[in-house]
């Protein structure tokens, strides 16, 4: 059966494939020529040889029915899992000739399911068609496809021929982003980490680490003025202090290298991409951190990065940083190892000791509503 189904690909692809009712005409033709060949009737040939003809005919009409026609694809714009993938196809006609009846399909990888067909009727001569359509099926991930094939058996339904076209398609779905609200453990972070800048800022001045000085500005603090230079320029001269970074970020690592369970995982995904995407609402500087990239930064890298990621994937040589972490988990084991002040997210219910607070998430509520609650 594979064989013949190979065959007769490969007849459609490369030359033309007869139809059923191509088949049954042929053997008409074949039975009349040798009913003729027996009988020497004159009309049995003449009723071969007229078959024949049509035969020929409707495979050379087949055969141009697809010249002439070119395809274009246009850039398919990113989405949130779950919601539909909106496709545009542009099939244009370059001929003098009128095209119908044609058969596209789309040929979308299959985790995303069957190739998509659409009927055309018709195609006026030097016009186009504009073919847009939904799927809705759509999973994280990012999807690259190149075939979209045109078939057609026009005008006499005796011979398929099929064309193939390479229009490159790339399919970006990003984890869903939950609308939060609050986050109490990002709010808790965030709270934190001012408080260490601040103490650092004020050890900067008691300590008088200057970065440059510049023209004095109203409501500026005298505190800051710089007494000697304003007495050497004959104007009033300002410190700006060294800023010290160190502390303020935010880490959202995710233990992609462990065993997950595909629903687990996703729900993990999902959470790192909310969590990242309130902090930054919130302006603190975010940061994720994935065993196979490592640590990464910016809204469209993070979400391209959560958009690919999966499970047990190979670790790569930058560590987990040293700084504020939000670790996100299946493992209860590695809790234990975080660093103090951090703060963890684990998808299970047996938990090993951790001087950090975190959240357990319960298969019993959203985890829209988990992500809001009070630690």
């Amino acid at each position: 059966m594979r064989t013949v189904t190979r065959m007769t690909d490969w007849l459609e692809s490369h030359w033309l494939n007869p139809a059923y009712s191509g088949w049954l005409l042929g053997a008409m033709g074949i039975f009349f020529f040798l009913a003729a060949t027996n009988s020497m009737s004159g009309w049995l040939y003449v009723m071969s040889g007229v078959v024949f003809a049509l035969m020929a005919i409707a495979a050379f009409l087949s055969r141009q029915s697809l010249k002439g026609l070119t395809m274009t694809r246009r850039p398919i714009q990113p989405i949130s899992a779950g919601d539909p993938l909106t496709i545009e196809l542009l099939i244009q006609n370059s001929t003098r000739q009128r095209k119908s009846l044609i058969q596209a399909d789309d040929r979308i990888p299959s985790v995303l399911g069957s190739p998509v067909q659409r009927i055309v009727e018709m195609i006026n001569p030097n016009n186009s068609y504009y073919w847009v359509y939904q799927h809705s099926d759509t999973r994280r991930g990012i999807y690259r496809w190149h075939e979209v094939q045109l078939r057609s058996a026009a005008p006499l339904g005796l011979f398929w021929c099929r064309k193939t076209f390479h229009v490159n398609a790339i399919a970006l779905i990003y984890p869903k982003v939950l609308p939060l609200q609050r986050c109490p453990l990002i709010d808790q972070l965030g709270q934190q980490n001012s408080l260490q800048f601040q103490a650092q800022r004020a050890k900067t001045a008691t300590e008088g680490m200057t970065r440059s000085l510049r023209p004095y500005r109203w409501g500026d603090p005298m505190r800051m003025i710089h007494w000697r230079s304003s007495a050497r320029y004959g104007e009033l001269r300002v410190r700006e202090l060294e800023t010290f970074t160190s502390g303020q970020e935010i880490v959202i690592a995710i233990d992609s290298a462990a065993t997950w369970g595909p629903e687990a995982f996703e729900e993990a995904v999902s959470a790192a991409a909310s969590l990242y995407f309130y902090g930054d609402r919130q302006t603190l500087t975010m940061k994720l951190w994935t065993a196979g990239t490592g640590l990464i930064q910016g809204q469209k890298t993070v979400l391209e990065t959560l958009a690919e990621i999966q499970a047990n994937e190979e670790p790569c040589s930058q560590p987990l940083p040293d700084a504020t972490t939000i670790w996100l988990t299946q493992n209860p084991n590695s809790l234990s190892t975080l660093p103090t002040g951090s703060r963890w997210i684990l998808w299970g219910d047996k938990i090993t000791g951790s001087m950090n607070a975190g959240i357990v998430v319960k298969k019993t509520r959203s985890l829209q509503a988990q992500l809001q609650d009070n630690l």
